[in-house]
């Protein structure tokens, strides 16, 4: 069996999914930083669980070569 170019390409696309987040979430902290202690921990808690949400179909795609 040959490897196949979908993990590494994969890998790479999960390791820049999380690095464009991570960015556009830290440019939100001095906006985010001004609000109620609550409304933060609720934006941080609801941010760092809403980067899983397109992981399902990539790692899909990296299993079986098909997005569904």
């Amino acid at each position: 069996m040959t490897p196949s170019w979908r993990k590494p390409v994969g890998a790479l696309m999960i390791i820049a999914l999380i690095a464009i987040w991570a960015g556009v979430v830290a440019s939100l902290s001095g906006t985010v930083g001004g609000w109620p202690i609550l409304a933060q921990t609720l934006f941080y808690l609801v941010t760092g669980v809403v980067w899983i949400l397109p992981l399902g179909p990539l790692l899909k795609w990296i299993e079986t070569g098909r997005w569904r």
